[in-house]
């Protein structure tokens, strides 16, 4: 059995400000370091925290060490820590470990110039990571799911969560991705004269390295359309004015805490865990059902090669096997059952 995700409250301000200055300066370089090579802000707010919650329990279980002397030992401690205190899964623990390995090669590559640092080799690597291991059951969702979640939204008139779904289920987008969208997008002359798509007039930022991530152009099916009508409706009898598509009832741009709670109520009329990201493979899967070759779904969603899609195709070969093998034989070839 998959386990579920373990959310701890490790840190305070109070625990913070007891972390060795020492460390809190050199992590504070390290994320300086991030922000001069790009990284995205995500990223570093992400390593900030994950640097926090070790150095916390080096205050609290390590003496509050200088991160140079902590040795292989104690770093295989801490490990143990996480795993067995706190709860953590393996996946969590190989995270924060790849953070604490980039420190350590920043400490090594970057400050080896400074005599305190001089001679230092990172040892972080060295300790053996847990078994990884799934987190959560992968939720596959089908089509007729996709439907049946589209038409209760629909019935509970909570027009907003079905237009996010539906942009999500008919254009792939990311989680993060769907508060980028404008309405504007959406104009009858935005379809594609030889196409049943929506392409966006303007190039939208999506998940890639750096602060300003990969621009892509993006395409939604059609089949969007009925739940932005009904959106832009409902927000025509409120009097709600913005340019971006989802908004909240002050009409300032939605949050993903709000998504996070759309999401919360799709797993209730599902009937198990939903999350946005589940979409992605839904609607790959669903043009590889329709019949589009692998290259023609990798432009689709702007990926970057086409290993891509066969990651995000959940069918099953089996699904495919009345194509080919039949009472009469197999199509395509002379040979017979």
């Amino acid at each position: 059995m998959s386990r579920s995700t373990v959310y701890n409250s490790i840190t305070s301000e109070e625990s913070i400000a007891k972390i060795l200055p020492d460390n809190k300066k050199l992590y504070e370089d390290f994320l300086d370091y991030l922000k001069s090579i790009d990284r995205s802000p995500n990223t570093i707010d992400q390593y900030k925290h994950d640097l926090q919650i070790f150095f916390t329990w080096n205050y609290e279980c390590n003496e509050n060490k200088k991160f140079i002397d902590i040795t292989k030992r104690e770093f295989a401690k801490f490990q143990s820590h996480a795993l067995n205190d706190w709860g953590w899964s393996s996946n969590r623990i190989r995270r924060v470990k790849s953070v604490l390995s980039s420190l350590s090669n920043f400490v090594e590559d970057i400050l080896d110039e400074e005599e305190e640092f001089a001679g230092y080799r990172s040892v972080v690597k060295k300790i053996e990571a847990p078994v990884k291991e799934e987190v959560r059951d992968k939720t596959v969702i089908t089509d007729e799911e996709v439907q049946m979640i589209l038409n209760k939204l629909v019935e509970n008139n909570n027009y907003q969560c079905a237009c996010v779904f539906a942009l999500a289920a008919f254009g792939g987008a990311r989680k993060s991705e769907l508060l980028r969208y404008k309405v504007s997008y959406f104009d009858d002359k935005n379809i594609m004269d030889t196409a049943h798509l929506y392409r966006t007039p303007e190039k939208i930022q999506t998940k890639g390295r750096g602060k300003t991530g990969k621009s892509l152009t993006k395409y939604t099916l059609l089949d969007f359309k009925p739940y932005f009508d009904l959106w832009m409706k409902y927000r025509k009898d409120l009097g709600l004015n913005s340019e971006m598509l989802f908004i909240k009832h002050d009409g300032t741009a939605l949050s993903e805490s709000t998504l996070n709670y759309y999401a919360q109520v799709i797993t209730k009329i599902l009937g198990r865990p939903f999350y946005f990201h589940s979409l992605s493979h839904q609607l790959c899967t669903r043009l590889f059902k329709l019949g589009l070759p692998a290259d023609i779904i990798k432009e689709y969603f702007g990926w970057s090669s086409l290993e891509m899609t066969t990651i995000y195709n959940d069918s099953e070969a089996s699904d495919s096997f009345g194509k080919y093998f039949t009472s009469e034989g197999i199509k395509g070839s002379d040979a017979k059952l």
